[in-house]
C-alpha cells in the first residue's frame, strides 16, 4: 500500500469514526475483503472507537490492527450490559482474527437442566442442546449464582454427575452421599423421594428459570406475610430474600435470551425521500444479525409497501428460516409457515425497541455525514423546513431582524442584522441613531427605523428579505406589519419570537392576527432562530454601548480647557479609561503628555 492509498484509507476510516454516536454498543473492524476482523465492545462507541487512531497510541497490536481497517459497523445498544452481551455473541459467531483475548472459549454462563431420568441443574459455559435445555447466559454471575441457590433451597436437585436408570434405583444400585446428609438433596437415587416428585420439582424449577414466576411470586408473598404476622421475622425475612431475588429474575436482557429463537425483526425510520429499515436476527437467544438499509422513494411509497420489500429482499439476502417475524404495525403480508407478531410488551417489545433504535441512529448519520460534505445542504433543509413551517411563498434565503436599545431613551440606538442561508452576513448589518422619537418609546423607534431601511433599499434598488423577524411578540410584529405593508406596500412576510417571563425566547409567531406556530424549542431550526434573535441583542447593546461611552468620554475630557483631542487620544491609548486619567499622580501624566497639560489635567479632576 502507497502512502496516498495509506492516507486515504485513514481519512475514510476517521469520517466513520467522527459521526459515531456516543452511546453505548459494539463495533466492527473488516478488513480489505469485507470479514470482520474485530469486533469490540464501548460504553460510548465515539469515545471508544476514535481511541484506537489516537497519534499517541504505542501497543505494537494495536498499531496491526489498525492497519488493516478498512472498514467499521456498529450495533447501538441501550445499556453497557448489552454491549458486552452482543459483543459476546458476535464473537462467536465471526470468530473475527484480533480478538485474542477471547479466544480462550470463555463465554458467558449459562445454566443448565439435563435431560436425565433424574435431571441435574447447573452452571455451564458449553451449550450443546442434546444434553439439555439452557436458560441464560447471564452477564451478572452474581445473580445466576442466586437463582442456583434459591433452587437448591426450594426444591434440591441432584448434584452427582452419576448417570442414574429406572432399573439401577429399583435395584438398589446406588448408595446415599453427604448432600442427603446435610439436607442439600432429598435421596432419589434411594427413593427417599419418589422420582415423580423430583421430576415435579424440577418441571418448577423450570418455571422459575423461564420467568413464569407469578403463582410462585403470590404463594412466597403470603408466605412471607404470615410469618411477620406470627413475629417470625427472620424467617420472614429469608422468604422476601427469595422473593426479590425471583421478581429480580423476570427483568431479562433485551439483547440476550434463550426463550428467544430464531426471529426476524424488522422496522421503518422515514424521511421526505428516503427509508431506513433495520433487520435484526435473533438466534438462540442473541442477535447475531443487525443492518440497515436505505430506500430511495420514488412514487411517496407507504410503509406497509417498503416493509412488504424489505421482508422478502432481506430474508432472501440473509437466508433466513425464521419462523417469526416481528413488526411494529400490521401489514398485509402472508408468507407461509411464519407468523407475524406487533408486541405490546415483554422481551419482544424491547428488540423492537431497540431495532428502531438502530434504525433511527443509522438514519442520523446518514445525514450528519451528507451535511458534513455538503454543509450547504443543512442550511437548505432548514430553509426548507421554516417554508413549510409558515408557509412562505419563496424559501426564507434572506431573513432581518431589528432591536432597539436605549436607557430611559437616551442614547436610544437600534440594530439590522442580516442572515443569508441562515448564517450572519455581517456586512449587511446596520446601525441606526433614532431621530425623530423623544423618550423611551420603543414601538415608534422601531417604525422609524423600518422605515428608513426599505425606503433606502427601495432607492438603491437593493434586494429585499424574504422575511423579516421581529424581536418581540404581537405588538412589534404590527409596528413592522404598519410601516412595511401600510406605509410602503411591500409584501414581506413578518414573523415574530416572543419570549416568556424568564426572558428566554419559547413561541415563533406568524400571521395577522398572530398565531403561535408549533415548534419544538430543542428543535435545530428553533436554535438557529434564537441565534438570530441573540445576535440582534448583541448587535444593538454594543452599539448602544459605544454611542455612551463617547458621550461620558466626551463631558470628561473635553471639557478640559486646554486639552484637545490628540492629547485625550495618547491619554486614552495609554490609561484605557477616563477613571485611570482622573486616579493618575502628577508624574505619570507629565510622563505622558508633559508638565504643563499634565498640571491643568491634574488640577481639573482635584
Amino acid at each position: 500500500m502507497t502512502k496516498e492509498e495509506n492516507e486515504a484509507r485513514l481519512a475514510k476510516l476517521k469520517k466513520i469514526v467522527n459521526r459515531l454516536p456516543d452511546k453505548p454498543g459494539s463495533y466492527q473492524f473488516y478488513d480489505e475483503e469485507g470479514t470482520i476482523i474485530y469486533v469490540g465492545k464501548a460504553k460510548s462507541l465515539k469515545a471508544r472507537v476514535s481511541s484506537y487512531f489516537h497519534t499517541e497510541v504505542d501497543r505494537f497490536k494495536t498499531k496491526v490492527l489498525v492497519s488493516k481497517i478498512y472498514d467499521i459497523s456498529y450495533t447501538v445498544v441501550n445499556t453497557e450490559e448489552d454491549a458486552l452481551l452482543l459483543e459476546n455473541s458476535l464473537i462467536k459467531k465471526y470468530n473475527p482474527r484480533y480478538n485474542v483475548l477471547l479466544k480462550d472459549g470463555k463465554t458467558y454462563p449459562s445454566i443448565c437442566v439435563t435431560n436425565e431420568l433424574l435431571p441435574r441443574i447447573f452452571k455451564t459455559r458449553t451449550i450443546n442442546k442434546k444434553w439439555g435445555t439452557y436458560y441464560g447466559p447471564y452477564s451478572h454471575v452474581g445473580n445466576m449464582y442466586a437463582i442456583l441457590e434459591l433452587i437448591n433451597k426450594l426444591y434440591h436437585p441432584r448434584s452427582c454427575r452419576q448417570p442414574m436408570t429406572k432399573e439401577g434405583i429399583e435395584g438398589g444400585k446406588y448408595q446415599l452421599c453427604l448432600e442427603y446428609h446435610i439436607k442439600n438433596c432429598k435421596g432419589p437415587c434411594v427413593t427417599r423421594q419418589t422420582v415423580e416428585e423430583y421430576r415435579k420439582n424440577i418441571e418448577q424449577a423450570r418455571e422459575i428459570l423461564k420467568g413464569n414466576t407469578r403463582e410462585l411470586l403470590r404463594s412466597l408473598r403470603s408466605e412471607m406475610e404470615l410469618l411477620a404476622e406470627d413475629l417470625k421475622f427472620e424467617e420472614a425475612e429469608e422468604v422476601k430474600r427469595k422473593y426479590l431475588l425471583i421478581d429480580s429474575f423476570v427483568s431479562k436482557s433485551e439483547v440476550v435470551s434463550h426463550t428467544i429463537n430464531n426471529v426476524d425483526v424488522f422496522t421503518i425510520t422515514n424521511d421526505e425521500r428516503t427509508a431506513f429499515i433495520n433487520f435484526l436476527h435473533v438466534a438462540n437467544g442473541a442477535v447475531n444479525q443487525s443492518f440497515t438499509f436505505e430506500y430511495k422513494k420514488k412514487l411517496d411509497e407507504t410503509d406497509e409497501e417498503l416493509l412488504q420489500l424489505a421482508i422478502v429482499e432481506m430474508r432472501e439476502r440473509f437466508k433466513s428460516d425464521a419462523k417469526e417475524i416481528i413488526l411494529p404495525s400490521e401489514i398485509d403480508l402472508e408468507l407461509e409457515g411464519i407468523t407475524v407478531s406487533v408486541p405490546q410488551r415483554g422481551d419482544k417489545k424491547k428488540l423492537l425497541e431497540l431495532s428502531e433504535m438502530n434504525g433511527k441512529q443509522y438514519k442520523f448519520d446518514r445525514l450528519k455525514q451528507a451535511e458534513k460534505l455538503n454543509p450547504e445542504q443543512k442550511q437548505t433543509r432548514l430553509m426548507k423546513e421554516l417554508q413549510e413551517l409558515l408557509q412562505l411563498p419563496t424559501l426564507p434565503y434572506q431573513i432581518e431582524c431589528f432591536d432597539n436599545s436605549n436607557i430611559s431613551g437616551s442614547d436610544a440606538v437600534a440594530g439590522c442584522v442580516v442572515f443569508k442561508g441562515l448564517k450572519p452576513s455581517k456586512k449587511d448589518y446596520r446601525k441606526y441613531n433614532i431621530k425623530t422619537v423623544v423618550g423611551p418609546d420603543d414601538y415608534a423607534s422601531m417604525k422609524e427605523v423600518v422605515l428608513r431601511r426599505y425606503q433606502r433599499l427601495l432607492q438603491e434598488q437593493q434586494s429585499l428579505p424574504n422575511l423579516i423577524v421581529a424581536d418581540g411578540g404581537k405588538g412589534q410584529m404590527e409596528v413592522i406589519r404598519q410601516a412595511v405593508q401600510d406605509e410602503l406596500q411591500l409584501d414581506i412576510p413578518i414573523a415574530g419570537l416572543a419570549k416568556n417571563d424568564r426572558h428566554r425566547t419559547n413561541e415563533l409567531l406568524y400571521g395577522f392576527p398572530p398565531k403561535v406556530i408549533g415548534i419544538k424549542d430543542t428543535s435545530e431550526l428553533f436554535r438557529v432562530l434564537t441565534q438570530l434573535q441573540d445576535e440582534v441583542h448583541r448587535f444593538a447593546i454594543t452599539f448602544h454601548r459605544e454611542k455612551r461611552s463617547k458621550r461620558i468620554l466626551h463631558s470628561e475630557l473635553d471639557g478640559i480647557k486646554g486639552i484637545g483631542p490628540k492629547t485625550r487620544d495618547e491619554l486614552l491609548k495609554s490609561l484605557k479609561s477616563v477613571k485611570r486619567i482622573r486616579e493618575a499622580d502628577l508624574t505619570t501624566l507629565t510622563t505622558l503628555v508633559g508638565p504643563t497639560k499634565a498640571q491643568i489635567i491634574y488640577d481639573h479632576f482635584r
